[in-house]
């Protein structure tokens, strides 16, 4: 192929690109900022309080939590940070087992993994790239019995202590019966909503079926913080424990800084 020299490198790779494989596709994602983002960024770096929360974080919240349906929702630095910390919450401990589904991006298993959990994948249904409720009963019910009120894995005596289906491109899996299954197996559903803010079944919003779910706002997400992440829960005891936690379990005081166990860095910052 000739190049043209009045090009840039790019513009040649480019074209050399749609010679072989046609015209170019669609992005998957292109952030957008055309509204009010410049006015409130310098409205941030004004009233020079920017490295913590504040009253845009909290509107933050209560709009998602409004928007989603939710009674509840705490903003974290990135979705990763709100998987961890809705996993922690739930109750999944080291040494426990959490399900979740083959087809997932790393961070999914990353957050398993902070806890020193380990993930167990289950197949996805092929019309929705998402976990296959008929694959999680499968599983369980050929891999798990009752013991002590737990399920466990009959072969490596761990507890299965969470099921992390996620919403693929923002595709509902079939999450109201994955929901029975966890339910019947008495297994905490949290729910990876990171690409499906927006996204429905029927009148309900996806991350509202389980104990928690996480939505994530990376530069590649329906809406963008740059990075960013968001917990969602109907439960005050579950939002209030990921909020301390996720503000390195600071006691709340005026001045004094006193932390009553070990937290994590994780709010969200307000710029």
């Amino acid at each position: 192929m000739n190049l043209n020299n009045n090009k840039t490198s790019t513009d040649a790779l480019l074209d050399l690109v749609h010679e072989i494989f046609g015209p170019a596709p669609v992005p998957l994602h292109r952030p957008v900022f055309e509204g009010n983002e410049r006015v409130y960024l310098t409205d941030t770096i004004d009233s020079n309080f920017v490295s913590s929360v504040g009253a845009r974080v909290t509107e933050f919240e209560e709009r998602i939590a409004e928007f989603t349906g939710s009674k509840r929702a705490i903003a974290t630095v990135n979705g990763t940070a709100a998987l961890h910390m809705a996993l922690l919450v739930a109750g999944v401990r080291p040494g426990d087992e959490v399900l979740s589904q083959a087809l997932t991006f790393v961070a999914t298993c990353n957050a398993i993994s902070y806890i020193g959990a380990r993930p167990v994948f289950v197949d996805v249904d092929e019309d929705t790239m998402g976990m296959s409720p008929t694959a999680l009963r499968r599983w369980l019910a050929a891999n798990t019995k009752r013991e002590g009120g737990d399920t466990v894995n009959r072969t490596t005596g761990a507890r299965i202590a969470a099921c992390v289906p996620m919403h693929t491109f923002g595709l509902p899996c079939r999450i109201g019966e994955i929901a029975e299954v966890c339910e019947e197996f008495g297994v905490a559903l949290v729910e990876d909503a990171a690409e499906s803010l927006g996204s429905y079944v029927g009148a309900r919003h996806t991350g509202t079926f389980g104990k928690l779910a996480t939505l994530s706002f990376n530069g590649n997400k329906i809406i963008t913080t740059g990075g960013g992440g968001m917990i969602i829960t109907d439960d005050d005891a579950l939002a209030n424990r990921a909020k301390h936690l996720t503000t390195t379990a600071k006691v709340p005081h005026a001045w004094e800084f006193v932390h009553d166990e070990v937290g994590y860095n994780y709010r969200l910052p307000r710029a």
